[in-house]
């Protein structure tokens, strides 16, 4: 029970909005969990056989990525509205499923915006050059300059065809299928300690949520539940997703919805391919697609109103951690902005050296040698990696085409 205390501790990433000095910014945070147990055996039981083994601890996001995380990712990379990459599909605006909505005439930096209720729902209607973009961006500061087109991934535009290989080094990236399989299924405490059918640590079919009137689901964050099989109506949809870590317990590793809501990309074995792994099943889907016997693949351009992800990263120092990450090429001015982690400790002296020397409360220090993020340990603070999103001119090229809604095969 200790252990799974110490695993479920959260990585801090933490800059202030006034940092950015006369540069509008706001703040996105990430919620990850460790996944120990390094070295564990694989599953021989579910789909594909083996499953599940992987060598390195590592920290898969708590919750599916949202609406709302997905908007700070569009009004930066996107401030001027043009889609570059085509970053938006515009059914995220007219189906009921989708959650973001975009306006022309909006101020910069503020195009994209929730629709009513579905800012703490789970993005859908992106493919996996989306959710790779995402890391990449991450990867490079998380701010309206961070390229979205090399770090996690080496993009260069690519909207379709082949999805290339997980770069060496990535900060961010989508799971493997076995880091997905493990963070779900694996039953956690020891190297041998086998796996559940389900991700809400049960061997039997969870019971089905339904939704309120703004698509909370009714289960909570306890117990054998999960929203699928089309029984969350709400927002005239029959089977919609629901808000992320309400529909019934987590994985041993304290990952929620890894069973139903939507499908997840995973990367596979990480090597470049012409397709991608979706598990997790979705709100339309049987019992079956939620199991660990079930594993089904996608073309990585395509999109959908039942997909969506979420994305792992290394452990940085043992756990149990948490580390104040600074942006590079940003002046970092420690005890004026909370650029390491807040708590009564965040400024002392052991929390100071990170890795271009001592930070001084109050002296500005700027990080301009890579790697983009630098981490240093500060002490064990719950929080979330945190980046700064601001307002650039700079935004990129026009263009998506609307995708049918149609369900993929799991």
């Amino acid at each position: 029970m200790v252990s799974r205390v110490w695993l479920s501790l959260i990585a801090v990433f933490s800059l202030a909005v006034s940092c950015m000095s006369g540069v509008p910014a706001r703040a996105i945070t990430i919620d990850m969990v460790t996944v120990g147990d390094p070295g564990n055996t694989a599953d021989t039981t579910g789909a594909p056989n083996p499953a599940g083994a992987v060598a390195d601890s590592f920290q898969i996001m708590k919750y599916e990525w949202t609406n709302s995380q997905y908007i700070d990712f569009l009004n930066a990379v996107d401030a001027s509205g043009t889609n570059p990459n085509s970053v938006y599909n515009t059914s995220m605006g007219s189906s009921a499923r989708g959650g973001i909505s975009f306006t022309s005439g909006a101020a910069f930096g503020s195009k994209y915006a929730a629709r009513s209720d579905m800012g703490d729902k789970p993005v859908s209607f992106v493919s996996w050059f989306d959710a790779a973009r995402v890391s990449n961006w991450l990867m490079n500061g998380g701010t309206t300059s961070s390229s979205t087109e090399t770090g996690a991934y080496t993009l260069n535009g690519g909207t379709s065809g082949n999805a290339p290989a997980v770069n060496l080094g990535a900060a961010f990236s989508i799971p493997t299928e076995d880091q997905w399989y493990k963070a779900a299924y694996y039953k956690g405490g020891s190297t041998n300690a086998g796996y559940w059918d389900y991700a809400t640590q049960s061997d039997t079919a969870p019971t089905a949520v339904t939704a309120g009137s703004t698509g909370i689901g009714s289960a909570g964050s306890t117990g054998n539940f999960a929203n699928y099989s089309s029984t969350a109506f709400w927002n005239s949809q029959n089977g919609n997703a629901t808000t992320v870590g309400t529909n019934g317990g987590a994985s041993a590793y304290a990952a929620f919805d890894m069973s139903g809501n939507l499908y997840e990309w995973n990367d596979l074995m990480g090597v470049a391919g012409s397709s991608r792994g979706q598990r997790g099943g979705n709100v339309v889907n049987n019992a079956f697609h939620l199991s660990s016997s079930s594993s089904g693949t996608n073309d990585p351009s395509f999109e959908n109103g039942v997909i969506g992800f979420r994305l792992a990263s290394p452990v940085a120092v043992p756990e149990p951690s948490t580390y104040a990450m600074a942006l590079a090429g940003l002046p970092v001015e420690v005890g004026r902005c909370s650029a390491a982690a807040s708590g009564p400790d965040a400024h002392h002296a052991r929390d100071r050296d990170l890795l271009d020397g001592e930070l001084n409360p109050g002296v500005a220090v700027p990080f301009t040698q890579p790697p983009v993020f630098r981490a240093a340990q500060a002490g064990q603070f719950p929080g979330g990696f945190v980046g700064l999103v601001g307002l650039d001119p700079d935004a990129g090229q026009a263009g998506r085409d609307e995708f049918v809604e149609a369900g993929g095969e799991g």
